[in-house]
């Protein structure tokens, strides 16, 4: 993570993500500070971003034999 985006659990983040686009669409927020909230946004939009690839890669990796145990892992396809 940033210096400036303490690591959050993936619903704290995007809530906090939700919370700053709410912020920027009100068009009343000063251009400095509107810059701040842009990459705080951006770090946290990556960070959700990662903990769903991560997420994924684990679900994929799980796949299921003929009776329902796991059989193993599967290629992780990250196209």
């Amino acid at each position: 993570m940033t210096e400036t985006t303490p690591e959050l659990s993936f619903e704290d983040a995007l809530k906090r993500l939700e919370a700053i686009v709410r912020r920027l669409e009100t068009g009343e927020v000063p251009l400095n500070e509107s810059i701040d909230l842009y990459a705080e946004g951006d770090a946290l939009r990556r960070q959700c971003e990662e903990r769903l690839r991560a997420a994924q890669a684990r679900i994929e990796k799980i796949s299921l034999g003929s009776d329902g145990k796991p059989a193993g892992t599967a290629p992780f396809d990250a196209g």
